[in-house]
């Protein structure tokens, strides 16, 4: 009698564990019960749900909460659906990943206002009113500048070593879709390029989706086949890397190293480290304290990083070029946009309306150009940056 009593005991406890793990998603609760909710568009397969994957468990270690996290859920309805199962299990305040689950996000925020919903990408925060929804982002086209930066070393590099003229001297760029988030990103990793290397020109091809190794692998290797001499990516999986890797040809990658998958030829990488925001934005539910509508991270938050630099494939004086660049970036002495730096159709740009207060025809409403840059996420969080610049060409703009 006594062994089955015992057996019995271990089997509740086992059951208990069990299910403590199934409900945290196997996280242990901290001791107050406050719980945080995470939306990912994929999963840890994706390089850029990953990137916020890692934050969100650091974030979540580092302030001693509860972190549920909901991966692969669509840009649709199951958005919303995840969205209240989190506050369904007690969630305080919830985050999400991708741009197309704002909507969904405002719903939920809209249904459930002793909730905080924090929405990573979106643009609709500022003009929608709610208290308990918020937009962030950071200023990421300062990475991909200084990404930018060690892809003009390399180039540079390769030129004198009599490898292509300076007049050859073309990358290639894996691009998602024709938004603005995604233009700013490859203009300003042109534009760090080009600050080190004067004649360099780009050409960017689009794939229609946010995750799409196939698709990404066949838009390097076609960048490839029509001269690029090097390759970087806003697209989010190994597709990019693995087809330089195999054609020898030096990559820049984006939301975290490939040096595994690509010993021979990743460089660096910039990424946007989310720990911090998620860490505010969750201390300041708990205290109670508002949390802005859109928040910007910087270098000087620590939310725009690099990865180390593989000074096996970069060029020599890479990190120490990059080091230079970024103090000049702190000290408001370098803009990435300067409109010194790029022309339009021929011409300088001294004035812009960005489409800031989006609406559906993308018209433009807020003056962003002056004292001689454009000023990127500094009137909302989310790139507006959405200029197509000489040097830059467009295989395709089906998306």
């Amino acid at each position: 009698m006594k062994k089955i009593l015992a057996l019995a005991l271990v089997l509740v406890m086992v059951f208990a564990l069990c299910a403590c793990g199934s409900a945290s998603q196997g996280k242990k609760d901290d001791e107050s019960g406050f719980k945080v909710g995470f939306i990912f568009l994929h999963d840890e397969n994706s390089t850029y749900d990953a990137n916020f994957i890692n934050a969100a468990n650091a974030a979540c270690a580092n302030l001693g909460v509860t972190g549920i996290l909901k991966t692969n859920v669509p840009e649709g309805q199951e958005c919303y659906e995840a969205a209240a199962e989190l506050v369904d299990a007690g969630c305080s305040v919830i985050f999400a990943d991708s741009f197309g689950h704002e909507d969904y996000m405002i719903q939920a925020a809209k249904e459930f206002p002793n909730v905080q919903f924090c929405h990573a990408t979106g643009t609709k925060a500022h003009t929608e009113g709610l208290a308990n929804y918020h937009n962030a982002f950071a200023s990421i086209y300062e990475g991909r500048f200084l990404a930018g930066v060690a892809a003009g070393m390399k180039l540079n590099e390769m030129i004198a070593n009599g490898e292509f003229t300076a007049e050859e001297a073309k990358m290639g760029y894996v691009g998602a879709f024709t938004y603005a988030e995604v233009i700013s990103g490859y203009t300003s990793f042109y534009l760090g390029a080009k600050y080190i290397c004067p004649s360099v020109t780009m050409e960017v091809t689009f794939t229609g989706s946010w995750y799409d190794e196939t698709a990404e692998k066949e838009g390097a290797t076609k960048l490839i086949n029509d001269g690029c001499k090097l390759v970087s990516q806003h697209a989010d999986s190994m597709g990019a890397p693995t087809a330089c890797e195999n054609a020898g040809v030096p990559n820049v990658s984006y939301n975290g190293s490939t040096e595994k998958v690509a010993p021979n030829t990743f460089i660096v990488s910039s990424r946007i480290d989310w720990t911090p925001y998620f860490e505010f934005a969750i201390k300041a539910t708990q205290n109670g304290e508002a949390i802005p509508a859109d928040w910007t991270g910087t270098i000087e938050t620590g939310s725009v990083v690099l990865t180390d630099v593989n000074t096996n494939v970069a060029a020599e004086g890479t990190v120490e070029k990059i080091a230079e660049v970024k103090e000049a970036l702190q000290a408001g002495t370098l803009h990435v946009f300067d409109t010194s730096f790029f022309t339009v159709d021929g011409a300088a740009k001294d004035s812009y309306l960005a489409d800031v207060d989006t609406d559906a025809a993308y018209t433009g409403d807020t003056e962003v150009i002056s004292g001689g840059y454009f000023h990127e996420s500094e009137y909302r969080s989310a790139p507006y940056f959405d200029l197509q610049i000489d040097g830059i060409d467009l295989l395709d703009v089906a998306f």
